[in-house]
């Protein structure tokens, strides 16, 4: 496990983009990637996702919610299988605090969707990283093919809010080489969501 002082992400050294350049962006490199992995690290507990089923959620519409997750079942077959082609996988290590908040068991259940597709996601609690949060929780990052770091940023009610991008190598592979330590030694999505979410009554979250 690293220092968080090896982790630090110096906002001065990287380029702040705003949402639809670093979606833009993002896109066009993973699609380009051959033979490489990409890891994301997601910690915070709360976001606000701009999607039908999220929508659906708020409004206490879980059945109408579950079933929108499943309609995007066949999408993300084809990327999963797309991504087997090109020799490169997405990894998810997704930061999951009990008790659960009711937007952590929404997204619980998409993640599981996503899993039951083939796509890699692992659970960790906030244990398993050790004393690197007593500054603060770490950031959102996302390392795509070992070649360049993003930030997440949201805005502070959780919506997505573009990135920051770093390319110094030596930070990325720090940051890679955390993540995948991470996900090592996290459960996976599958087995996390049998044990600790299948039998939970829907959630009730507040109105949008």
């Amino acid at each position: 496990m690293p220092d968080r002082s090896a982790l630090e992400l110096p906002v001065a050294e990287g380029e702040r983009l705003p949402l639809e350049a670093y979606r833009s962006e993002y896109r066009q490199r993973r699609a380009e990637l051959r033979e490489r992995h990409s890891w994301k690290f997601e910690r915070q507990q709360q976001f606000e996702e701009p999607d039908d089923s999220w929508e659906a959620f708020c409004r206490g519409h879980w059945g109408e919610a579950l079933r929108l997750l499943d309609e995007e079942r066949e999408a993300l077959l084809k990327t999963a299988q797309r991504d087997r082609e090109r020799g490169t996988a997405f990894h998810r290590v997704r930061v999951v605090e009990e008790p659960l908040t009711p937007y952590m068991q929404w997204e619980l259940h998409a993640l599981r969707v996503q899993s039951e597709s083939g796509k890699k996601v692992r659970v960790v609690t906030p244990a398993a990283l050790g004393t690197l949060e007593t500054p603060g929780l770490l950031p959102e990052v996302v390392v795509v093919g070992g070649q360049i770091l993003y930030q997440v940023v949201y805005t502070e009610a959780g919506v997505l809010d573009g990135a920051i991008r770093f390319t110094d190598a030596e930070l990325t592979k720090r940051w890679e080489s955390f993540i995948k330590e991470l996900y090592e030694a996290g459960e996976d999505l599958l087995s996390y969501f049998e044990r600790r979410v299948a039998h939970l009554p829907p959630p009730q979250p507040k109105a949008v």
